[in-house]
């Protein structure tokens, strides 16, 4: 029993060695026909992917296929590929669009960058490579290294060539930051000259308090004491409408300025008792002028204070300028005139200045008929200082001339044109625009020629004409020069030197030779904004000693 057990477990072990035996003959025998099978079809793949330029396509493609890989391992790399160019392309038409900004067209520069970015385009857009950016299957890593290799020489190319046009860029870019610098330096000092003209004039326009000081301190002494001062009804000196005297004719509302005239002119003549001089001022500041010019004798020169008031003629209904000053248009322009467009247009905003407005600046137009028993006057502005006796202007020969005074113009400078609207035809038919100028401010006037060439209505006629400021801007110089345009002698430059108010070039020998200085422009001697090296020229004639201007801190 036993024994016949015993065989028969040796039988079933060995029939089980047997199966096992033959199981592994038949795996063996397939992996043996498989791997034939892939090798004849890789053969015959490899083949049939032999392009005509000798290079092997498809052997990754296959292992890849086989693999079954998601993600092809080369697509990062493609993408970098890809951005390199993009971004070069991009760097290239970026140099060629700032070389046109530099003005570098005229050069190579821009149109080489153009092909540099046409290049990159071209390339990415080849046939060839465009498959393997649409594709979303497998990439061929030969085409792939072709791309790279050409990306990379043209990413050469291009930095060669931002490397040449360096030194042009950073020199254009120099030169254009300093045109844009200077532009914007330009602009600035524009903006601050029209600020600074501006408040030129409003400094130009104000009255220091100091001098408001002494014009109230002289007021009060005015009040105080008017039997001192009252000149009505007494008699009127002869001296005073003497023709055989020397004559002068002073227009202000400045009391010391008008006082500084009178000072430095019998300081420096020879006779001064022979000098007699007229000063209007208006009635706000008569008490002060009569008390001013009552304080000392003057080296006994003759001094005759009135207000333009006295002179009764003067009114609307006669002066052209009065009746013009009453229009709604007028005081519209004066008025109404914001700061905004005040600082835009300083030349406009120069005629706004309240002296316009006085009947003070108009009254040298009325000379015969204020002094009529008078044959020669001289007329002073009050911002000048008479330096030498000035005596010999009634010695000059007039040649039948009715005003005699300096020339300005020099080139094309201070000529008829640059005074009147020549676009007017009235303007353009009478008149040659480059006529010369002449100065207001030391002007002999022979009254006797005056009334018989009727000045005074010729000047009526073309200020009538001017009402509505066609002709001219508003002052008194283009109407004289209107008025006076055939009957001006010109006199010697050393009588009268200009532009001590606003030109710092003049020389110290030109103003050492004059007869007269002018602070004519807005830094008038009296002001803070004066210039330091004329301004002694003035002050040396301020009655410092005085006790009115001593109490009111004048000049300091």
């Amino acid at each position: 029993m036993a024994n016949s057990q015993t065989k028969g477990n040796r039988s079933f072990s060995f029939s089980f060695r047997v199966l096992t035996s033959a199981i592994s003959i038949a795996l063996c025998i397939f992996f043996t026909f498989s791997f034939l099978f892939t090798t004849h079809h890789y053969h015959h793949r490899h083949n049939n992917n032999i392009g005509s330029d000798g290079v092997a396509r498809g052997f990754g493609s296959v292992t890849r296929s086989i693999l079954a890989l998601k993600t092809d391992p080369l697509k990062p790399r493609l993408d970098h590929i890809k951005k390199q160019a993009e971004d070069h392309r991009i760097l290239a038409l970026m140099y060629a669009s700032y070389a046109k900004k530099l003005k570098l067209e005229s050069s190579k520069v821009v149109r080489v960058f153009a092909e540099l970015s046409r290049d990159f385009s071209y390339l990415m857009n080849k046939p060839r490579y465009t498959s393997l950016f649409g594709s979303d299957g497998v990439i061929d890593e030969a085409v792939l290294r072709q791309l790279e290799k050409e990306v990379k020489e043209r990413i050469k190319t291009a930095r060669q060539v931002i490397g040449e046009a360096k030194e042009s860029f950073d020199n254009q870019l120099k030169i254009q930051k300093l045109k844009d610098t200077i532009f914007a330096v330009n602009e600035q000092l524009t903006k601050a000259k029209k600020q600074g003209a501006f408040s030129s004039l409003i400094a130009a326009k104000s009255i220091p308090k100091s001098l408001h000081c002494i014009s109230m301190r002289l007021m009060e002494e005015r009040i105080a004491h008017p039997e001192k001062y009252l000149d009505e009804g007494k008699p009127t000196a002869p001296e005073l409408e003497d023709p055989n005297l020397c004559h002068y004719a002073i227009f202000s509302d400045n009391v010391v300025a008008a006082s500084v005239v009178v000072n430095s002119a019998t300081k420096n003549a020879k006779e001064p008792w022979k000098h007699v001089f007229h000063v209007v001022t208006d009635k706000m500041n008569l008490g002060a002028m009569q008390v001013m010019f009552k304080l000392k004798d003057y080296n006994g020169a003759h001094i005759e204070v009135k207000a333009v008031e006295d002179y009764t003629f003067l009114n609307s209904s006669y002066v052209p300028v009065l009746r013009q000053l009453e229009s709604a248009n007028l005081q519209k322009f004066y008025f109404e005139n914001k700061l905004e467009n005040a600082t835009k247009d300083t030349t406009n905003m120069k005629f706004r200045n309240p002296k316009y407005l006085s009947i003070l600046n108009h009254l040298r137009f009325y000379l015969p008929e204020m002094y009529p028993k008078l044959h020669r006057i001289l007329f002073l502005d009050d911002d000048i200082v008479v330096q030498k006796d000035l005596t010999g202007l009634w010695k000059i020969d007039m040649d039948g001339k009715v005003n005699g005074a300096v020339e300005t113009c020099f080139g094309s400078f201070h000529r008829y044109a640059q005074y009147m609207n020549f676009s007017h035809p009235l303007i353009k038919a009478k008149f040659n625009p480059k006529a010369c100028a002449w100065a207001y401010g030391m002007n002999f006037f022979d009254l006797d020629a005056w009334r018989r060439e009727k000045c005074t209505e010729e000047y009526h006629y073309w200020q009538n004409l001017n009402e509505n400021r066609t002709l001219w801007k508003l002052g008194t110089l283009p109407p004289g020069l209107i008025t006076f345009y055939s009957t001006t002698k010109p006199l010697e430059k050393s009588w009268h030197v200009l532009g001590l108010g606003y030109n710092p070039s003049i020389s110290m020998e030109e103003i050492n030779n004059a007869a007269v200085v002018h602070f004519n422009g807005n830094m008038k001697p009296w002001l803070d904004i004066a210039m330091n090296q004329f301004k002694p020229l003035w002050t040396k004639f301020v009655d410092f000693q005085l006790e009115f201007v001593q109490s009111c801190n004048f000049g300091l």
